[in-house]
């Protein structure tokens, strides 16, 4: 089933989602610099680091749902996103109160800020795994036309037959 949403022939979702992930993900990273040498710049970072990325995965979120709703009722998939699609609604839950505890004083990260963004970005590897597995393993957001040797997906509207794989490779393996 392909993407509801796209851009130049690919799904808007996953070309979102690096950058919330990469921001929230950083943002641990600055809490940790700060907590060990104390350094008020690390924490404003971090600071602007969980807005830009709640702000991202909001965005990314739409057009999540959007796909989601596309998904036929009562399959595995569907359950899958569901689990991903809520996980990550926590992740984001998670983040914006540990940038609202630091709004008083954003060159400062207070431990519960930085409880909260370890426990979303570990819950964030769990979430994006499960997206991996609507992707990779249930073909989610794949393209009709998905295949070893799929052209261009900027090359027709219509995707051309499966071509077979070259002797000694298996398509799927």
């Amino acid at each position: 089933m392909e993407s509801r949403a796209k851009l130049v022939g690919h799904g808007i979702h996953p070309m979102l989602i690096v950058f919330p992930l990469g921001l929230l993900s950083i943002s641990v990273v600055w809490d940790i610099v700060y907590l060990s040498t104390g350094e008020g710049a690390w924490a404003f970072m971090a600071f602007w680091c969980i807005a830009a990325g709640v702000i991202g995965g909001l965005l990314a979120a739409i057009f999540g749902v959007w796909d989601w709703l596309a998904i036929p009722s009562g399959t595995r998939a569907r359950a899958v996103g569901l689990w991903h699609g809520t996980g990550n609604v926590v992740v984001v839950v998670l983040f914006i109160v540990s940038w609202l505890l630091r709004l008083g004083n954003p060159s400062v990260t207070p431990v519960s800020g930085f409880v909260l963004s370890c426990i979303g970005l570990a819950l964030a590897l769990v979430t994006g795994w499960l997206g991996g597995e609507l992707v990779e393993r249930l073909g989610v957001g794949v393209g009709q036309g998905a295949n070893l040797n799929a052209p261009s997906s900027l090359a027709s509207a219509a995707p051309p037959a499966a071509v077979n794989a070259p002797p000694g490779l298996h398509q799927g393996s």
